[in-house]
């Protein structure tokens, strides 16, 4: 528990420093290309940043921030996703249906995987590799992300099931509270553009959330993507090696493949307590060890299945 108080404080106050950062250097009367130079870097590492808020996030979903105060665990949770706009309640429902189903099938909780009706065609191609591509190194996925959260604040709970399988039991107190949580999101972007004034948002907020938008969409599939696909579900993933800086931003995030098959270790024991996949799923999974790499892989584009017309 102590080690998560310490993350909580080092996630708010090396937000704060490097917002801090960000809004003196644009103060600077110095030339703007230089000045572009120097934030680029900066404002990059503001969007990593925010990945970090979605990480500790997740260790909140998944009940380990405080997991003797479920409480507590919930409201540092929802206060550190606060400058996300993702309630902790939606989340968790979003993220336990991805561990237990996770690439199950072409259909299910595969995301680089297009199951089209009918005949091939060059349009259909052209149409998925375009969406995937968007997707994944245009911030698609979190444009989607966002749309999805939007969407089951306010389609009512009976629906909720019929569109996703993960919101199986999703009751109108969830919403609800799902819903307040969302307007805390936004009233804090608000409180900080009008109490602090446009520029200062833009440079503690506005700009790290597209960075944060883009970063995630490239990150969150790359160690999944072309993997395994059947109902041993925990290894139909890959880790990395530890990368500096990001490693520690995303807190051992690389150990992918340990934290699903063992989700409940705690993100700071999950290097020592690595666990390899089993020899048929690490030769088809394990294509590389690089973070970076994993990443260009999606070049490679999305798997078409297509299906005979019913």
């Amino acid at each position: 528990m102590r080690r998560n108080k310490k993350l909580i404080i080092e996630t708010i106050v090396i937000f704060l420093l490097s917002s801090a950062a960000a809004v003196y250097l644009n103060s600077l009367g110095i030339d703007h290309l230089f000045k572009l130079i120097i934030y680029i870097p900066l404002l990059l590492f503001q969007g990593l940043w925010f990945y970090r808020f979605y990480v500790v996030g997740h260790e909140a979903a998944h009940k380990k921030l405080f997991p003797d105060n479920i409480w507590l665990n919930d409201f540092l949770g929802s206060v550190i996703l606060l400058p996300l706009l993702v309630p902790i309640t939606i989340y968790r429902k979003i993220h336990y249906f991805h561990h237990g189903f996770n690439r199950k099938d072409d259909h299910t909780s595969a995301i680089d995987t297009f199951v089209i009706k009918g005949k091939p065609t060059l349009f259909k191609k052209i149409y998925c590799y375009s969406l995937f591509y968007i997707s994944t190194f245009l911030g698609g996925f979190f444009i989607h992300s966002l749309i999805s959260v939007i969407l089951f604040l306010f389609v009512p709970p009976k629906l909720s099931i019929k569109i996703s399988p993960a919101f199986k039991n999703w009751t109108y107190k969830d919403q609800l509270k799902s819903t307040v949580l969302f307007l805390l999101g936004c009233g804090f972007h608000l409180f900080v553009f009008f109490f602090f004034g446009k520029m200062i948002y833009l440079y503690t907020l506005g700009y790290p959330m597209l960075a944060f938008a883009w970063l995630l969409s490239m990150f969150v599939y790359a160690l999944h993507y072309d993997t395994t696909i059947g109902e041993n579900v925990r290894y139909n993933v890959r880790s990395v090696k530890r990368t500096p800086i990001v490693s520690w931003a995303l807190m051992n995030f690389n150990e992918h493949a340990t934290h699903h098959q063992y989700p409940n270790i705690p993100w700071y024991e999950l290097s020592e307590k690595r666990q390899d996949l089993p020899q048929e799923f690490a030769e088809k999974n394990q294509t590389t060890w690089n973070l970076f790499i994993a990443i260009c892989n999606q070049l490679k584009g999305p798997v078409i299945v297509y299906e005979p017309q019913d």
